[in-house]
């Protein structure tokens, strides 16, 4: 009796074991935790393989660009393969870059890849078909969490490199961009103290270059009212750029406050603020600006003057107190105007020729 009631058992749970068997290598099931994303892999197509780029989009075998959330999927029989990778987590106070490895190629003058028409990283499908450069992004990760596609999007932190399948050729490209990044101080925004009496100066890396004889790119997109060229301290390069804005060292620098600004982008220098005593003015000598009118007048006979913001000096002084001045654009010259008033007093004059006249004796 114990045998005819074993054997079925056994049957049933070698049945089972064969079935789940099945499911697993061929792939019929698959659960993703909550916790992980799933990168879809398609082994093989009617519609043949990818012809260009990394990720098919019409259903070729490779890479899909839509990814999988949490629970169970069910797939056509060893035609896929999944790859569960992790949430990408951007800790708070710190940056993540973002390296595609697909989309339209970067133009020759070109750092950094543009999203200006595609700026979401959530959606690969939307990014590529919208025009989506491959290549480092000019647009950051901040901190938060991001259900990505590795496969497509290789995310740099400050605690690693996520991605998928890092080959050795890939590895060596992202840990020298991590290098980089790390001696910029580019996994944290850039923060200026008010106690440290500091300023930042801007030098970019992406846009048109300068024109010939200037040194220093001019201010640009500086106005808030102008939210379609309004960059805020350089945190948005998409308007930056529109703005007309240049690469090299800007004129305009940074003040007390934090700012996420991407450091493959630009680069931060923090120098003194410049500070005019007491008893002192600064004549301003402009090495920048457009040419301006001597407004000396005819009685001045010690050179030009100029209005503020144009090359030269400057006819209005700096009065005393602190400045987010540039020095790479120009110099503060500190000239006392204290005056010393001399009294004589004829007591004490006579007192000292007494004295004089006692001392020879």
């Amino acid at each position: 009796m114990d045998y005819l009631v074993a054997v079925p058992i056994l049957v049933f749970f070698l049945a089972g074991l064969l079935i789940l068997t099945v499911l697993r290598v061929s792939g019929i099931v698959r659960y993703i935790p909550n916790t992980r994303v799933g990168v879809v892999e398609k082994l093989w197509s009617a519609a043949g393989s990818v012809r260009q780029g990394l990720i098919a989009l019409k259903g070729e075998a490779g890479f899909q660009p839509d990814t999988l959330r949490g629970g169970f999927h069910f797939f056509f029989p060893f035609q896929y393969r999944i790859h569960s990778v992790p949430l990408v987590t951007i800790s708070q106070g710190k940056i993540g870059y973002v390296f595609a490895r697909d989309g339209k190629p970067l133009a020759p003058s070109q750092t950094l890849a543009s999203n200006e028409r595609s700026d979401t990283f959530e959606d690969v499908r939307a990014f590529l078909q919208n025009g989506g450069q491959k290549g480092p992004q000019r647009k950051l990760l901040r901190d938060g969490t991001y259900a990505l596609n590795l496969a497509q999007f290789v995310v740099l932190t400050s605690d690693g490199t996520l991605a998928l399948n890092l080959d050795r050729t890939e590895r060596a490209l992202f840990e020298e961009m991590g290098k980089i990044i790390s001696e910029r101080s580019g996994f944290t925004p850039v923060v200026i103290k008010d106690e440290l009496d500091r300023v930042g100066i801007i030098t970019t890396h992406d846009g048109p270059s300068l024109p010939p004889g200037e040194i220093i790119a001019p201010t640009v997109g500086e106005d808030p009212a102008n939210d379609a060229m309004f960059h805020n301290n350089f945190q948005d390069i998409e308007k930056f750029l529109r703005a007309g804005g240049f690469r090299g060292r800007q004129y305009q620098v940074l003040v007390d406050g934090t700012y996420y600004i991407n450091r493959l982008f630009a680069t931060v220098e923090l120098i003194p603020k410049t500070v005019v005593p007491v008893g002192s003015v600064g004549v301003v000598v402009s090495y920048v600006g457009k040419r301006g009118k001597d407004v000396s007048g005819e009685e001045y006979r010690h050179g030009e003057l100029v209005d503020m913001g144009c090359r030269g000096v400057w006819l209005e002084p700096l009065l005393p107190g602190k400045y987010a001045f540039n020095t790479y654009a120009g110099q503060a010259m500190l000239v006392p105007t204290t005056n010393f008033i001399l009294k004589w007093s004829k007591e004490v004059t006579r007192e000292h020729c007494k004295q004089a006249a006692m001392q020879r004796a």
